[in-house]
């Protein structure tokens, strides 16, 4: 929910939320409304998704299929009337984006550069006008040792990344992290004309 009853929130806040609502993603995707920060911003509204990648094949990036539910990601829209310099608007979008990969991707020198076109490509498919974007990708390697020697590493791709949308309308935005999440989850696009829906769990308020 917002941070403050999105009845006295301000109409442009209260926008982003129906467009939030109203927003549907692939059924891959399992989406629902988290507690959002409250310092940030005085208006803010978060969710969390995960995705059941089982049984399907690598992405066309290459990247390998991800086990079920070892895709998962945080997408949340802050809103300051007033705006915030950093921001360059009043709305800032902030997700995050969490996924465990094929082993042999840890050595790949290019695994940073490829996850960030990831991101760039949602935004720019789905439309999601945005400006001042930035962000990091990480990779953990874990190694096991001792008693556990043997066990596979596991490798570990994390991208955290923010923009500030050019209108309050957040669907595209959404849209295009959804489509981060299913990228990073080794999922196949749809094909052209196919669309795949899940009902939101939870209500927001208008």
């Amino acid at each position: 929910m917002s941070t403050a009853d999105p009845a006295d929130a301000p109409s442009a806040f209260r926008h982003a939320l129906r467009t939030i609502t109203d927003t549907r993603l692939r059924a891959d995707v399992a989406l629902r409304e988290v507690p959002a920060p409250a310092r940030i911003a005085p208006f803010a509204v978060a969710l969390e998704a995960s995705v059941d990648a089982a049984g399907e094949p690598a992405g066309a990036a290459g990247t390998g299929s991800a086990a079920p539910d070892s895709t998962t990601g945080r997408f949340i829209v802050l809103h300051d009337p007033a705006g915030q310099e950093a921001w360059d608007g009043t709305f800032r979008v902030v997700t995050l984006v969490r996924t465990v990969m094929e082993p042999e991707m840890a050595s790949d020198p290019m695994l940073g550069e490829v996850a960030w076109t990831w991101l760039e490509d949602s935004l720019a498919h789905c439309g999601a006008a945005a400006h001042a974007v930035g962000g990091t990708v990480t990779r953990v390697v874990s190694e096991s040792f001792g008693a556990l020697a043997g066990q596979v590493a596991d490798v570990e791709l994390e991208l955290r990344s923010s923009w500030s949308p050019d209108s309050s309308d957040m669907s595209r935005h959404l849209e295009a992290w959804g489509a981060l999440l299913c990228t990073a989850a080794g999922l196949p696009p749809l094909p052209a004309g196919v669309s795949s829906l899940r009902a939101r769990r939870g209500t927001m308020g208008r």
